[in-house]
Formats: C-alpha cells, structure tokens, sequence
C-alpha cells in the first residue's frame, strides 16, 4: 500500500515536472520571408521570450544552403559573440540585440545571400526555440526589345510566318513577356497564334527570356500594331514594362485600282505639267501597272506618267491597268484629263490705227478659251478700259500712243494673253512748251530739246544764226505722238536757234535765244571810277544756285561802291576835271568776287568800254 502511493507521488512529480517546462520553454518568432532588391540593405529580425536573462541565453545564427544542410556563421552565449569568418557574407552582417530581439543585418546584399536564415536560442531552465526566414533578393532586368521581321508577309502563306521577337535581359526571378495587338493579349491557338520563349541563365545567375511571335497573317493585320509587355518582380511589388510598337508589311493582291492627277491640283492649263499615278488598293510589289492614252493609244508601262507642256490635244481619258503576277488577273480604272486653253488675243483694227482730230476711236479683242475671261485695255502701264471694247470719243494729239489688251483668266493664276494696237491721230505739227527759250550760258555749248506732236511724224530742222544744222548733228526719234529732236549748238557770242517743224498738214516753229556770258577779271587794285553815267544791270533769266550769305555779300559790296563812286565824282566835279562831259552811259556789272571789283562802261557815243582810274584819264590795254 506504501509502495503504491510512493509511486502514484512519482509520477505525479514528473507530470508536473514536464507541464512547468512547457508553460516556461523558450519561444522564438520569425518572418517568413524578407525581400530586398539587389545591393539594398536586409534586415531579418528574430523575437524570442524567456525567463532567462540574456546572460542565461546562447543564441545562434544559421543559413540553409537546401538539403537540410545547416552553416552557423553567428553565436552569442551569454555576453560573449562569436562570428564566423569562413562565409561569404562575413564582411557584410552584423547582429545586434535590443529588447528580445536580435536583428541580422545584411549590407549590400548579393544574389547568393538568397538563403534560409534561422535563429536557435537556447535557455538554462527554458529549453530551446528556433524560427527562420527566407531572403528574397529581386533584380530588375533592363527594358525590353523588340524586332519585326524586315520582309513582307503574305496572306497566302499557309502557315504561321514569324512577326517579331521580344527580349528582356538580365531580371531575377525570371520576367514574364505577354504578346499584345492592338491593345489585345494575343492567345496561343495552333496554327493560328504560337509562341516560343527561350530562358538562359547568366554567369550571374540573372534570367533572359527571348520570345517569338508567329501569327498566320490576314490582310487585316497590315493596319495592326504588335509589342510585347514583360513583367517582372521588384521588393513587395510587381512592375510591368512595355516595348514600342511594330507594324507588319503585309503582302496582299489587289481588288481595285484607282488612277489621279497628281499634280498640278486644280484645273489644268496649256503649257503646265501633268504627273499621273496609278496604284491598287493591295500591297504587291509583283502588281504590274499600266497607262494607257486612249485617245492616243499610248502606253506607259509603269504606275507614274509626267506629261511636260501639255496642249489640249492632251485632253481625253486615262486608263490604269493593273495585273497580279501570281493569278494573272487584271483589274482597271479611268480618269478624264481636260486642258483649259486660252488663244492669243486678237484686236481689231489691227496693229495700227490713224485717226483724225475728233473722231471716235472703237477697238475689240477677243480671244477663245475654255473658261470664262477678264477684258482690260492699259496704256503706258495705266488701265483706261474694262471689256472686250476700247472707246475714245473726240480724239486729241493726247489720244495717241499704244494700247494694250490684256486677256486673263481669273479661274487659273498666270493664264493670259495679250496684243497692243497703235494709234496715231493726223494733224500739223504742235511744238510742245518747253521751260525755257531764253538761255544765258557761261558753257561753250548748250542742249536744245524740240518735242512735237503731230501725224504724220514731222520733220524738224534747225537754222541757228550761222546757218542750218546738219543732219548729222539733228538728232531725231519716232515717239508716240510725233517726233523729238536733240541737238548740240556752239556759243561763242549771243545767238538764235529755231525749230522747224513739218509734215503734209502744216508747220511750226519755236526760237530759242542764247545769250552768252563771260567773266572778265581784273588785277588793278584800283578803285574804278566812271564820270556821269547810267548804270543798268541785266538780270540772268537762268536759276543760278547761290547761297542766301553770297548774295547778300554781293548786294553790301554794290551799295558800298555806289556810295564811294557817287563821292569820287562829286570830288572830281568840284575840281572841274570831268566838266563838259556829257552823253549817257551804261553800267553793267558782270561779276564781282571777294578779290576783284569789274566794271564795265558802255557809252552812246561809242561802243568801246574803257576803265576809268581815279585821275579820269584812259588806261591802257595792259593796265587793264
């Protein structure tokens, strides 16, 4: 009976024994899983609770490298830390300890720190408890590529033709590539849609993943644009990349053809150049086209036909022919060419016309052209009629001239003609008022211009003091109204010069005086004295330009010798050496200047002038 109770005491010992080591065993918590991209910086915390204090605890750090097979790069037992120099991450981790954590740092994390990390603490009197966490480290691969095939597609291909092919390199885990069209996934179906990707595995471990598209082509995927979207995985996240688009040439027969004029746009005129295309609505580039002028039966074997200086013999129709080399089929269409044309102008009366005074002047101009015209009559660069009739009434000498009929077409820019009709009207000659016919010269030379109106175109001549001009110095052109003549005439002294002008009708005539003027100087500085004389200037009818100070210099010098002259006379007067001299006398002053003061003295009596020195008496020729 003892023993019995002894034993039931035992057991229930050892049964209380075990449940106060499990209520007080040591328990670990861990993630169950990190994740960090490539060179980022880890940190996998490991929280544990015991009873024991950090000195009673040996904590340890293992990695897994598969199979179950486990390195301890890491223990601490109690306040003593041993670290593992033989890893390959040694140099970057460290461990440290805070509030029942112990927190593994890994720096610079490559892609062969992605392992198993546990954590083993061990207690005194608590037992022992461990966790793990699995590292994740990402890389993001680089942008995606894609490449369409260069050549054509045809639909009549019975199989699947390659489209493109799409790359994405250097990614961890492996990126995934979706084929799209038109903003479409593309699903795989048996000879319709196939896709193959290739995966190769770096030195580094990295992935890349190359895929091909192969699609049986229809014509209506020559419009269609193909890329390729890659996804990939970064740290807590999923990213998406996509490549640009491609377009497939798709080689198709045509079902019809059309045919236009390319250039010019609009409507089309003698003289332009016509460019002509031709084209299917397919994409073959073994379609043959042909042109043909049906008209003209003339034929261009090729899709494009330029036309130079097309007249509207060129007008009429255009056919395109366009024939499929693999069937052998022709399909055609048409176009109408027309070229507008506008004849020369034709006036009437024709090129000349002679009028009378006063009569009415009436001309037409007309010219044929396809398109509605725009009449206008210019003379001299100055329109003076609108329409197809030119009407002057009561004609002049002012009527004459050329006039010039424009004909344009306002539909088509640069489309004109034009003719010009001369008119002369009859009648005797009209000399022209010229500025001047008094001309005081001091040139040995002088121009003289008779301008003359009048039909039949007169003839002038010139007479000038010492005869008739030559012919060959009269100078005669054929103007719009008449004639004008140029000559050249010699001044040596006072002279006249008339124009003669004559035709079947009458005569006139214009004089021209030339007076001719000379400078005579002095070098006596003395003063010059004339007894008892008139003294009459005669003013230039020639525009001299002076300057205002000149001539006002000019006139205070003239006022000065007056007033010195009149008391020289009256001093000589008194003394009675000029008594009994009479008649009047003239005094014309040519010229004066700063330097010399010329007077010269003409008298009734006699035509020689003298100069006259202070004492009255006559100097002689070398003292003048």
């Amino acid at each position: 009976m003892a023993v019995r109770d002894s034993a039931s005491l035992l057991v229930g010992l050892v049964v209380l024994l075990h449940t106060w080591r499990a209520w007080a065993a040591v328990e670990v918590n861990m993630k169950d899983k990190v994740e960090v991209n490539l060179g980022e910086k880890a940190q996998i915390p490991c929280l544990y609770t015991s009873d024991d204090g950090i000195g009673g605890l040996t904590i340890e750090w293992f990695y897994e490298k598969g199979l179950g097979v486990k390195k301890r790069f890491f223990q601490q037992a109690g306040l003593m830390k041993t670290v593992d120099n033989s890893t390959h991450f040694t140099e970057r981790i460290s461990v440290n300890h805070s509030n029942n954590t112990m927190m593994l740092t890994i720096r610079d994390v490559k892609l062969e720190d992605q392992l198993d990390y546990i954590c083993a603490v061990k207690g005194l009197t608590d037992g022992s408890g461990e966790g793990r966490t699995k590292l994740r480290v990402f890389v993001k691969p680089e942008p995606p590529t894609i490449e369409g095939v260069q050549n054509g597609i045809s639909v009549n291909e019975e199989v699947t033709s390659l489209v493109g092919s799409c790359e994405v390199k250097n990614g961890y885990p492996r990126p995934n590539i979706t084929w799209y069209k038109d903003n479409m996934p593309l699903r795989i179906n048996k000879n319709e849609v196939e896709v193959e990707s290739t995966v190769t595995t770096q030195s580094s471990g990295l992935f890349s993943v190359k895929s091909e598209l192969k699609k049986k082509i229809v014509k209506e995927d020559k419009d269609a644009l193909f890329y390729c979207e890659v996804t990939y995985f970064v740290a807590g996240s999923t990213m998406m990349s996509e490549t640009r688009q491609i377009n497939v040439n798709v080689l198709y027969p045509s079902t019809a053809v059309k045919i236009w004029v390319e250039s010019p746009k609009g409507k089309i005129k003698e003289g332009d150049s016509i460019e002509l295309h031709c084209k299917g609505d397919g994409n073959n580039p073994s379609s043959l086209f042909l042109i043909k002028y049906l008209k003209g039966n003339a034929n261009w074997e090729n899709d494009t036909v330029l036309l130079e200086n097309v007249t509207r013999q060129n007008s009429g129709v255009y056919e395109c022919i366009s024939t499929n080399t693999e069937n052998f089929e022709d399909i055609s269409n048409n176009t109408e060419v027309f070229v507008n044309y506008l004849d020369p102008a034709v006036v009437m009366p024709n090129n000349v016309m002679v009028m009378a005074k006063g009569n009415e002047l009436k001309a037409t101009c007309n010219a044929l052209s396809s398109l509605q015209t725009k009449t206008a009559w210019f003379k001299n660069g100055q329109e003076v009629s609108e329409g197809h009739t030119l009407i002057l009434k009561n004609v002049t000498f002012d009527t004459a001239g050329v006039y010039k009929c424009v004909v344009t077409v306002p539909e088509i820019e640069g489309m004109t003609t034009s003719s010009s009709l001369r008119v002369h009207v009859e009648g005797q000659p009209e000399i022209m008022e010229t500025p001047l016919t008094v001309i005081e010269t001091f040139d040995k030379t002088v121009e003289l211009v008779c301008d003359v109106r009048g039909y039949p175109a007169p003839t002038i001549t010139w007479i000038v003091s010492d005869g008739m001009v030559p012919d060959s110095d009269n100078h005669m052109t054929t103007t719009d109204y008449g004639t004008k003549s140029v000559v050249m005439v010699d001044v040596t002294s006072n002279a006249t010069a008339v124009c003669n002008a004559s035709n079947e009708h009458g005569t006139d005539m214009r004089t021209f005086n030339i007076k001719a003027k000379t400078i005579i100087q002095t070098t006596t500085p003395a003063i010059t004295t004339i007894s008892s004389v008139t003294a009459t200037a005669s003013p230039p009818k020639t525009i001299k330009k002076e300057s205002n100070g000149f001539i006002i210099a000019v006139l205070i010098v003239c006022v000065l010798l007056l007033a010195i002259l009149g008391s020289v006379l009256y001093f000589l007067y008194k003394k009675g050496k000029i008594c009994g001299r009479a008649g009047k006398q003239d005094l014309t002053r040519e010229k004066s200047s700063k330097d010399n003061i010329v007077v010269e003295m003409k008298s009734d009596n006699t035509e020689e002038a003298i100069l006259l020195g202070v004492n009255g008496e006559k100097q002689p020729p070398n003292d003048q």
